[in-house]
């Protein structure tokens, strides 16, 4: 597998698996109905680094992007979001882009990466971000309408880059 830069040329790759995770509304505090316009501005954030996870067929696997966090006094904390077509689900292509967003965070000089809103029943999310070294720092209840459990909390994930200390421990 390849992780590389996203061009504009990839979306049409992108919008399908893109589409058929926020209209699903399990993962992301995303619009359902998002045209495709208004889905490209939302993934393809100015400022922030897009890439794209690459089969060895050439297929577009899943595909992240990364940037800061806050502006201006936030900006040396990074924040990520990551999608997976789901055919390609349990492939090792989420842990292959998370790997590649964090080294690249840690490179670019980001001290740290928060994930603001992991859906605490997202168990394959949470188990992937713990496993990479993400400390959950706090729940906020029932702050995600999941479509078919209700209200749900959202999770603040965050590991330290670059730093072999992790909230009080060391690893």
């Amino acid at each position: 597998m390849l992780i590389r830069p996203a061009t504009e040329a990839d979306w049409p790759a992108i919008w399908p698996f893109y589409r058929r995770i926020a209209e699903a509304g399990e993962t992301y505090s995303l619009p359902t109905g998002q045209s495709e316009a208004e889905a490209v501005s939302e993934w393809f954030v100015p400022g922030h680094a897009v890439v794209v996870a690459v089969g060895d067929d050439g297929a577009i696997l899943g595909s992240a992007h990364y940037g800061p966090n806050r502006p201006a006094r936030g900006s040396h904390v990074a924040t990520a979001s990551f999608m997976v077509a789901p055919e390609a689900a349990g492939q090792g292509v989420g842990r292959a882009l998370g790997e590649h967003v964090v080294a690249a965070a840690a490179e670019a000089g980001f001290r740290s990466i928060q994930f603001n809103a992991v859906v605490e029943t997202n168990a394959a999310a949470v188990r992937l971000w713990t496993s990479l070294g993400f400390d959950i720092v706090g729940t906020v209840p029932e702050a995600f309408d999941h479509p078919t459990l209700g209200l749900v909390g959202l999770h603040v994930m965050y590991r330290r880059l670059g730093h072999s200390r992790r909230l009080g421990r060391t690893d």
